[in-house]
C-alpha cells in the first residue's frame, strides 16, 4: 500500500527544486524582496533545511542566476537558415519571452540584485553578453572563438547587444511600447548600426552588402529601408 509520506529527495534533486522555486518567486518580485522563509514554504520544507543545501540566500540567488543566465544565453541560438532579418526577429521574440516571464529576475540578473558587485554575478552577466555576441557574429560569417572580426563589426555587435539589454530594462518599467513593435525596432536598430559602420569602413560595407543580399520583400531590413525612403521623400505639394 502507498502512504501519504512525502518522497525523500536526493541532495542534487533538492538543490534543483530549490533553485526552481527561487526562480519562480524571482519572476514575480525582486530577489531583494523574497525571503528564505518564503522559498522554504514554497518548496514545502523548513528554513533550516534550505540552509543545509545552500549556506545563505546569496548562494541560492547565484545558483538561480546561473540557471537563468544559461537559459537567457540560449535564447540567442538560432539555426543559420533563411534571411538574417527573420533570424534576428525570432531571436528577439525568444529574448522578450524570457524578459516578460522573468521581469524582476531579469532586472536583477542585469543589474546585479542582492549580489551586486560580486565577481560571480558579474561573470554570469558577461557570459550572457558574450554568448549573444558570439551567436550574432556567427550569423555574419565570423567565428569569434577562432578569428577576430573587423573592429567596426565588433563595435556594432557589442553595441547592439547592450542596446537590446538596456531597451528591455526600460521597457519593463512601464511597457509603454507594444512588445512586438519593439522587437522589430531592435532588428531595425541592428541594420541601422551596421549601415552607419559601413559608411565609415569598407569591410563593414562588405558585411552590410552580404546582410541584405538575400533579404525578401517582407524582411524587417527591407521594411526599414522603405520607411526611411518614405521619410526622406518631399512632402506632397498642396
Amino acid at each position: 500500500m502507498t502512504t501519504g509520506a512525502r518522497r525523500r529527495m536526493g541532495v542534487e534533486e533538492r538543490r534543483q527544486q530549490l533553485i526552481g522555486v527561487a526562480l519562480e518567486l524571482f519572476s514575480r518580485r525582486s530577489p531583494d524582496e523574497v525571503s528564505i522563509d518564503e522559498i522554504a514554504s514554497a518548496a514545502g520544507i523548513s528554513r533550516p533545511l534550505v540552509y543545509h543545501y545552500f549556506p545563505g540566500k546569496l548562494s541560492l540567488y547565484e545558483a538561480a542566476l546561473t540557471r537563468a543566465s544559461a537559459d537567457l544565453a540560449g535564447r540567442f541560438t538560432e539555426p543559420h537558415e533563411g534571411p538574417l532579418g527573420a533570424r534576428l526577429l525570432r531571436v528577439m521574440r525568444r529574448f522578450f519571452d524570457f524578459v516578460e516571464d522573468h521581469g524582476p529576475g531579469f532586472s536583477a540578473l542585469m543589474r546585479g540584485g542582492p549580489a551586486v558587485g560580486s565577481s560571480r554575478t558579474n561573470a554570469l552577466v558577461d557570459s550572457v553578453r558574450q554568448a549573444a555576441y558570439v551567436q550574432i557574429l556567427s550569423h555574419l560569417g565570423f567565428d569569434a572563438r577562432t578569428e577576430s572580426p573587423p573592429a567596426r563589426l565588433e563595435l556594432v555587435v557589442r553595441s547592439w547587444v547592450s542596446l537590446v539589454e538596456s531597451t528591455a530594462l526600460i521597457w519593463l518599467e512601464g511597457r509603454r511600447i507594444p512588445r512586438g513593435e519593439l522587437e522589430v525596432q531592435l532588428v531595425h536598430d541592428f541594420a541601422a548600426l551596421a549601415a552607419v559602420g559601413a559608411a565609415h569602413d569598407e569591410e563593414m560595407g562588405d558585411v552590410l552588402r552580404a546582410m541584405v543580399k538575400e533579404e525578401p520583400a517582407d524582411s524587417p531590413f527591407t521594411e526599414l529601408v522603405a520607411r526611411l525612403v518614405a521619410l526622406a521623400a518631399p512632402p506632397p505639394a498642396h
